[in-house]
C-alpha cells in the first residue's frame, strides 16, 4: 500500500534511506525518538540539523552519548516525554514497535513537540512482521509445554496506523507497507539468536535447563522458511509512513457540499 505527495520529495519510500525520505535540512530541529546508541542521529545531524536523540534506555543513552559526542542526547519515554520548544520533525527507525504501552500516546506526544506543518517521518515493522520467526517461537513453546511467549512488540496494519495518525491531527503523505527479507546478523545459530537478541524477556521467564533444547527447536521449526544455503534471512515487513502535523484548529471537511 503506497500513498505519495510531493511535499517530500521524489522519494521511494521502499529502499530509500530513511533520511533521504525525512530531508533533514540545515537548521532545523529534529527528535529522533527511540534513538538506540544514536546510528540514526548521527546521519541527521550529517545534514546540518540540530537532533535531539531520545530513548527510554539510560544504557542506550550512554552508549550513544559516547560515540557522538557532540550529539545531544536524553533518556525519555516516548509515551510521555515533553518538549520546551516547537521541533520541525520527529524521526523514528526501528523503534515505535517496541513502544508498546500506548501507541496512541506515543503519537499524541510526537504530535506536542511539532510546530504545526512539522513532520513526522518513521520505519516501525509493520503487520506479518517476523511472521514465520514468531509461529516457530509459540509452537516451540507449546511442545514444552510453556505458556504463551509475551511478544514485546506492536506490528499494526498500514490501515490499522494509518488511523491512529489521522486521529492523532496528522495527514498522511506516504505510506507503505512491504516485505523486506534481511539477512540476520545476531549470530551464527540463526533463529536461536534472533531471539535471544529480540526476546530476552521471553527466554527469561523459561527454566534455565530449558532454555538451550528450547532454542533448538525454534531453530528446527523456523528452518524451512527462513534458512538459505548463504545464510538465514528473516522475514521482515516494514510500514514506512511520513505525516504532517495538521495547523491548529483544523477541522475535518463536511460531508456534504458547502
Amino acid at each position: 500500500m503506497t500513498t505519495y505527495d510531493s511535499a517530500f520529495g521524489y522519494v521511494s519510500a521502499h529502499g530509500a534511506p530513511l533520511v533521504d525520505l525525512l530531508d533533514p535540512q540545515p537548521g532545523e530541529k529534529i527528535i529522533d525518538l527511540g534513538c538506540g546508541t544514536g546510528a540514526f542521529s548521527a546521519e541527521i545531524a550529517e545534514r546540518g540539523a540540530e537532533v535531539l536523540g531520545l530513548d527510554g534506555s539510560a544504557e542506550m543513552i550512554a552508549q550513544a552519548a559516547a560515540r557522538h559526542p557532540g550529539l545531544s542526547f536524553s533518556v525519555a519515554d516516548a509515551h510521555d516525554f515533553t518538549t520546551s520548544e516547537s521541533f520541525d520533525a520527529v524521526a523514528s527507525n526501528a523503534a515505535l514497535h517496541w513502544m508498546t504501552r500506548d501507541p496512541d500516546a506515543v503519537i499524541a506526544r510526537v504530535h506536542e513537540a511539532l510546530r504545526p506543518g512539522g513532520r513526522f517521518v518513521a520505519e516501525l515493522g509493520g503487520a506479518g512482521n517476523c511472521a514465520e520467526l514468531i509461529v516457530a517461537m509459540q509452537t516451540a513453546w507449546r511442545v514444552f509445554g510453556l505458556p504463551e511467549p509475551d511478544l514485546p512488540w506492536y506490528f499494526p496494519s498500514p490501515a490499522e496506523y494509518a488511523t491512529k495518525l489521522e486521529d492523532g491531527g496528522f495527514t498522511l503523505r506516504l505510506l507503505e507497507h512491504a516485505d523486506r527479507p534481511s539477512r540476520m546478523v545476531e549470530g551464527p545459530d540463526g533463529a536461536a539468536d534472533w531471539v535471544r537478541a529480540y526476546a530476552p524477556g521471553a527466554l527469561a521467564e523459561v527454566p534455565p535447563e530449558l532454555v538451550e533444547p528450547l532454542l533448538a527447536r525454534v531453530n528446527e521449526l523456523a528452518a524451512p522458511a527462513l534458512r538459505r544455503e548463504s545464510g538465514w534471512v528473516a522475514d521482515y515487513v516494514r510500514l514506512r509512513f511520513a505525516a504532517i502535523r495538521k495547523p491548529d484548529g483544523a477541522t475535518p471537511m463536511p460531508d456534504g457540499p458547502l
